[in-house]
């Protein structure tokens, strides 16, 4: 493996926003916010609207999720 092309692989705190779960994973992505994990530790956190935790296909439930107002903007630009 070449060296300094490859990005940094660490711990990662996502929080799904629409569900209020929280999980901790590795991953390359880069954030600038951080949150205490329960060990204590500091790690970078990455808000999501949609994970296993909130997605319908996996809870079962219908569950709707218009944080954007996408609904909104389709209805209108596409009102009859």
């Amino acid at each position: 493996m070449k060296k300094d092309i490859h990005p940094e692989y660490r711990e990662v705190i996502f929080h799904d926003t629409s569900s209020d779960e929280k999980f901790m994973t590795r991953s390359t992505i880069s954030t600038s916010e951080t949150m205490a994990w329960e060990d204590g530790k500091e790690y970078p956190l990455v808000k999501v609207e949609v994970s296993s935790a909130s997605h319908p296909f996996y809870t079962g439930k219908k569950l709707f999720v218009d944080t954007a107002g996408r609904v909104e903007k389709f209805n209108k630009k596409y009102k009859k």
